[in-house]
C-alpha cells in the first residue's frame, strides 16, 4: 500500500503501533479481570501502566512528524501518516477509560458483591476483539475488515442499555446498593466508549484506503454507495 515498505521509519512505526494496541487491549483485559476476581493489586497494576501508554502516544505521535518531514508524502502514503496519528489518540484514551474501570474496580471491592458479573466480561470480549481487529484492518488495508468493526459497534450499545436498565432494578429496589450501581454503570458506560474508539480507528482505516471520511455517516448510507 506505502512506499515506506522498506523503509525503516515505516517498520518501526508498525510495531510500535502494534505495542500500544496490544497495551490497550491488555489494559481492557486485565481491569475486567480485576473486577470479576476482585482483585485489587491487578487493578492497581493497569492504573500504573497508564503511563506507559502516554509515553508511547508520544513517541509514535513525534515518529509521525519525523516521517512527514523526511518523505513529504503525498496521498495514500500521507493518510497512512495521518491515520496512525489518529490511531494513537482513541488508543490512548482507551487506556484511559481502563483506568477508570480500575478506580471503579476498588471501590467495589471493598463493598461485597452486587451481582454475578457476566455481561461486563462480554462487553469487554467484544471490545478487545474489536480493537485487535481495527488494528488488523489498519496493517492489511482491509475496509472490508474495518466496516464489520463499525457494525459491531451496535451489538455493544445494546448490551451497554441492557446492563443500565438491570443494574437502575437494584438501585431501586434496594437503595443501600446504589454507590455499587453507579461504579457498575460506570464501568459498562466505559466499555461501550472503548468500542466507539475502536470504531473511529476502523473509520480512519477506511479514509485511509478510500480517501473517505465516513464518521458522521450511518452504516446504511456506506453500504449503498459501496
Amino acid at each position: 500500500m506505502t512506499t515506506f515498505r522498506h523503509e525503516k521509519e515505516y517498520v518501526q512505526l508498525k510495531g510500535m503501533l502494534a505495542e500500544i494496541a496490544t497495551m490497550a487491549s491488555s489494559m481492557v483485559s486485565d481491569s475486567i479481570k480485576a473486577l470479576v476476581d476482585r482483585d485489587t493489586d491487578l487493578a492497581e497494576k493497569v492504573i500504573d501502566k497508564d503511563e506507559h501508554l502516554d509515553q508511547l502516544d508520544v513517541d509514535i505521535d513525534e515518529h509521525c512528524i519525523r516521517m512527514l518531514a523526511l518523505f513529504e508524502p503525498k496521498a495514500v502514503d500521507l493518510r497512512y501518516i495521518i491515520t496512525a496519528t489518529r490511531i494513537i489518540i482513541d488508543l490512548e484514551r482507551v487506556g484511559d477509560h481502563c483506568v477508570s474501570i480500575c478506580r471503579d474496580v476498588l471501590k467495589l471491592n471493598a463493598e461485597p458483591q452486587l451481582k454475578p458479573y457476566i455481561d461486563l466480561p462480554k462487553m469487554a470480549e467484544m471490545a478487545i476483539l474489536m480493537i485487535n481487529d481495527s488494528l488488523q484492518a489498519f496493517f492489511d488495508g482491509d475496509t472490508k475488515l474495518a466496516f464489520d468493526v463499525i457494525k459491531r459497534d451496535n451489538n455493544i450499545d445494546q448490551l451497554n442499555d441492557q446492563v443500565t436498565r438491570e443494574l437502575l432494578t437494584y438501585s431501586m429496589e434496594d437503595v443501600k446498593t446504589l454507590h455499587s450501581v453507579l461504579a457498575l454503570m460506570n464501568v459498562s458506560r466505559r466499555l461501550e466508549r472503548v468500542a466507539d474508539h475502536a470504531t473511529n480507528v476502523a473509520e480512519m482505516v477506511y479514509y485511509m484506503v478510500e480517501g473517505k471520511i465516513i464518521r458522521h455517516s450511518y452504516i446504511e448510507e456506506i453500504e449503498e454507495e459501496d
